[in-house]
């Protein structure tokens, strides 16, 4: 009976599994097709190719080294953490909002689903807007690639600051009271974080605490790992302790994302238990108001 029941268990699982991650696929499409969307990844990547133009004269601290590839891989950090922070914190807000995640909960294993399609659509949303960045800001500015094997440190500096943030977000979606909280909660502690983790310039210069700070979350280590994949090693002189800290980058983006992948369901399944249809008119009727 033991066995039939894990069997059974872990059948509803994979089900959920699959469901969700059909979800994602599906609700990616939509924003990939999405005009809004569309406008932002355009927005985004405006904002950032014309920063970087304006000053691509300024000084970096090391000979030969242009500021677009000191300024770039920062700002790709920062972008993914942002997305991956902000994004799902809305959408969890949301989806609390309207029952999206009550009727989940009456589903077998549905809070394990809606986090494997969160998972999917959040990280592969990821794509066009780096891709919008990234091929226009190769052709206008040179040296941004030091050496091509620095697009492997991409990729997995990407996947351990996605999973290192994505978490974060869910964690504040699921503990704001609505979706107007989430950009005090969680919009407004991002930008914070990218005002100190050195993303527009060097975390020394700030003082002591706040460095300390800076390196206890994720941003930093993101924008440190992206520096380290696309500048030579002679620009590791510019950052703490004169070195690119892999093992450091490897080791507080990791921790990051087992605590997440710890906390987050738990945190799913308590909010799950906590919220009523009657909380869910509640929070309809609120929302309509602020929108009116």
């Amino acid at each position: 009976m033991t066995t039939q029941g894990t069997g059974t268990s872990l059948e509803h699982k994979v089900h959920a599994v699959r469901l969700g991650l059909n979800r994602g696929r599906m609700e990616l499409v939509q924003s990939i097709r999405s005009t809004q969307d569309q406008w932002f990844y355009m927005f985004t990547a405006a904002l950032t190719l014309g920063y970087l133009w304006i000053r691509r004269d300024a000084e970096t601290g090391v000979e030969g080294i242009p500021f677009a590839a000191v300024a770039l891989p920062s700002i790709l950090g920062a972008l993914i953490a942002f997305g991956v922070v902000v994004g799902p914190a809305y959408s969890l807000a949301m989806e609390k909002e309207d029952g999206t995640l009550l009727r989940h909960r009456a589903i077998p294993d549905g809070l394990v689903g809606y986090f494997s399609g969160q998972l999917l659509f959040h990280s592969l949303s990821l794509v066009p807007q780096l891709v919008v960045i990234l091929v226009p800001s190769l052709i206008l500015f040179d040296g941004l690639m030091a050496d091509p094997s620095g697009w492997f440190t991409v990729v997995w500096v990407t996947v351990l600051g996605l999973l290192a943030s994505l978490p974060i977000g869910m964690v504040i979606g699921s503990l704001v009271p609505g979706v107007q909280k989430v950009g005090m909660w969680g919009m407004l502690p991002i930008m914070v974080l990218a005002g100190i983790s050195g993303i527009f310039y060097p975390v020394q210069q700030l003082w002591g605490w706040v460095q300390v700070v800076a390196q206890a979350f994720p941003m930093y280590w993101m924008g440190l790992g992206m520096r380290s994949a696309f500048l030579p090693d002679s620009a590791a002189a510019l950052e703490i302790g004169g070195s690119w800290r892999t093992v450091e980058t490897v080791t507080v983006l990791g921790l990051w994302a087992v605590a997440g992948a710890l906390l987050t369901p738990v945190v799913l399944r308590r909010m799950a238990r906590k919220q009523t249809g009657s909380q869910v008119q509640a929070a309809r009727e609120a929302s309509m108001q602020w929108v009116k």
